[in-house]
């Protein structure tokens, strides 16, 4: 409880506080001073800037401290009833009269009080109510008229009517009287004290928030401004404070909105090297508006957050950005793989999707977890191709402290933890090798994980979706692949067709990646339909990542705005792979069977590329370590 303090007019205020004190064991809440008339205003000041919440005094010393704008509340003795029933008994007493004449002077509330109890005690009671020291001549000519038998009244007028043979009494307050003022005081100490939270919760919001914040009066003077707003203004508070805030910032118009209570909200300005976003509020106290705040919000910092947050959301490829809509093409293979797609999303098992490599598989995979009921959770794509066998456990399944040489001190959750009520995408699932299909085949068995050192489970809620372009049939038949993690996969499965047997596609996806280019690059390119014919006759082994790179290489390095047959084989010529364009390009090459293309595609474009395999991936269209995993596969070897 914060500090009350009693300043005491006289003697008996004082021992009377210091007895009350004792029977309410309040010491440590309750200091006790003595003041007399004169000294109380300076000596209460002393305490403006202490941590005193209630001055408690009495009678004109009271009056004194509150005139004074002390900044202390003061909570004043009042005289009861029964103080003025002793005080009448004692003139009865002291004047020897049954119905003695009585003069009250003073300034108090309780005078009417007085009238009532006098009439009740048959005395006749005179009151002169004293406002100020200019009433005194008047209270001295009435004492010496002789009206009255004993005066009752404060220490300095009883001075003024001593005189032989004249009674006195001073004005005494009870026990009681000091008792309700102490309980008083205690209400307001603990009013005063929520106040004073509520006011330094206000104060912290304001000085810690992170947005700009502006308070003005009905006069528009600025009454705060806390430290984002000075950052956001590039100014102090010192030099804004009591100004207008139409002079300080004049783009802020708060007319309506002191006026009329009306809000503005999302305005922008240029202010500076920065943006802001502000919005205007009316101070609303019981029906009257008393001033305004205002908001600022970086608007350029919030975009940079944004960015920032989105990248790293992406980096971690824990978000699937396509969907069905995205999937190009017009030929009825696609669409079948589009209709199957889209009642594979519909159910929650295991999914397995094959096709060559450039098909669209992942495309797909999003796609499928974008349309599900898990489209709110996470999509983690794992390639098992790009990570050696012994981190890709680590990465899928996690690890605790101390579990390998290298490990973080806190572990890490692994990929299946992190894909939770999502979608887990394994591509080219055909490369992870027979202890992590163990491993995965638990997993999807269980549904649970074990991070690596660790000796008990996770339960995860994961929708599995692999990829593969092997034949998984093949690679059992070698002993390369397990055949229960297989069947266990395929609950259900999506082929996709290869770019060469999707009649018509290739002339639709030339053209789209052509107006899609002309648009990054600021191109106007134009492909004539004889053109479009010319690449029709292309296998595309690379399959739709193969065309999109060549497309994009043709609208980046074409001079001409109309792309004809020829200028398709110039330009073919022109690239890394013009041996091939010689024998895949002409009006006379016949397609290779779908059962025998890549092998042959291969090992044409290996020979021509002169063993050059960094030059026959580029133009093949895939990964190294695809293209030497397919060489062994082949058995193509070097010459």
């Amino acid at each position: 409880m914060p500090k009350i303090i009693l300043i005491a007019p006289d003697k008996r205020v004082y021992l009377q506080g210091k007895q009350l004190v004792s029977e309410l064991d309040n010491e440590r809440e309750i200091d006790i001073y003595l003041a007399r008339e004169g000294h109380a205003v300076s000596f209460a000041r002393k305490f403006e800037n202490s941590d005193v919440a209630v001055i408690i005094s009495r009678g004109r010393t009271a009056r004194q401290i509150v005139q004074a704008n002390v900044r202390i509340p003061v909570v004043e003795i009042q005289i009861t009833a029964g103080d003025l029933v002793f005080m009448m008994r004692e003139a009865k007493r002291l004047t020897r009269k049954e119905r003695p004449r009585v003069l009250i002077a003073a300034a108090a509330n309780w005078l009417r009080d007085a009238q009532t109890i006098a009439e009740i005690m048959e005395i006749d009671l005179t009151i002169f109510q004293r406002e100020s020291e200019a009433d005194t001549n008047s209270l001295v000519l009435m004492i010496n008229s002789g009206n009255f038998d004993i005066v009752v009244s404060g220490k300095k007028t009883l001075v003024l009517a001593a005189r032989p043979g004249f009674k006195t009494l001073p004005l005494s307050t009870g026990m009681l009287a000091l008792r309700s003022a102490f309980l008083e005081a205690q209400r307001v100490a603990l009013a005063r004290k929520i106040e004073k939270e509520h006011a330094q919760r206000f104060t912290a919001l304001v000085q810690f928030s992170s947005e700009g914040i502006i308070s003005v009066d009905q006069n528009k003077e600025i009454q705060v401004l806390n430290p984002a707003a000075e950052r956001f203004l590039n100014c102090s508070a010192e030099e804004l404070l009591g100004q207008k805030i139409d002079d300080c910032l004049p783009f802020v118009n708060i007319e309506h909105c002191l006026s009329k209570g009306q809000e503005l909200i999302g305005q922008t300005v240029h202010w500076g090297k920065v943006w802001l976003s502000f919005n205007i509020a009316p101070i609303d106290v019981d029906g009257t508006i008393s001033g305004a705040i205002i908001t600022f919000q970086n608007i350029t910092r919030i975009q940079e957050t944004e960015a920032r947050f989105r990248n790293e959301v992406l980096a971690k490829q824990f978000v699937a950005r396509y969907t069905f809509e995205d999937i190009a093409g017009i030929s009825q293979r696609i669409e079948e793989a589009r209709r199957i797609g889209v009642e594979i999303a519909a159910v929650d098992a295991s999914v397995l999707i094959s096709g060559e490599s450039g098909t669209g598989k992942e495309l797909f995979a999003q796609s499928v977890h974008n349309t599900s009921k898990r489209r709110k959770g996470p999509f983690v794509a794992v390639n098992c191709a790009a990570l050696p066998p012994n981190l890709l456990e680590s990465e899928l399944f996690g690890y605790v402290e101390g579990a390998f040489t290298g490990a973080t001190k806190k572990g890490k959750p692994g990929l299946f933890e992190m894909a939770h009520r999502g979608t887990i995408f394994l591509d080219e699932i055909s490369e992870m090798d027979r202890y992590g299909q163990n491993r995965l085949l638990r997993v999807l068995q269980e549904r649970q994980v074990m991070r690596l050192g660790d000796d008990k489970n996770i339960p995860i809620d994961v929708r599995i979706i692999a990829a593969t372009n092997r034949n998984l049939a093949m690679l059992i038949d070698e002993g390369n692949f397990r055949q229960d993690l297989y069947y266990r996969l395929k609950v259900l499965t999506l082929k996709l067709p290869p770019l060469r047997s999707r009649t018509g596609d290739i002339q639709f996806l030339a053209e789209s990646f052509v107006r899609k280019y002309n648009q990054i690059y600021s191109k106007h390119i134009k492909i004539t339909r004889d053109a479009l014919d010319t690449l029709a006759r292309y296998p595309w082994p690379g399959n739709i990542r193969e065309l999109m790179f060549f497309i994009e290489r043709l609208v980046v390095i074409a001079s001409e705005k109309i792309i004809s047959p020829e200028m398709i084989t110039r330009y073919w010529e022109e690239s890394d792979d013009k041996l091939l364009a010689h024998t895949s390009m002409t009006p006379n090459h016949t397609k290779p069977s779908a059962a025998s293309s890549e092998k042959e595609i291969i090992s044409e474009t290996i020979i021509n590329c002169r063993y050059n395999k960094k030059r026959a991936a580029a133009i093949l269209g895939i990964d190294r370590s695809t293209l030497y995993r397919k060489l062994k596969q082949y058995g193509i070897t070097d010459a």
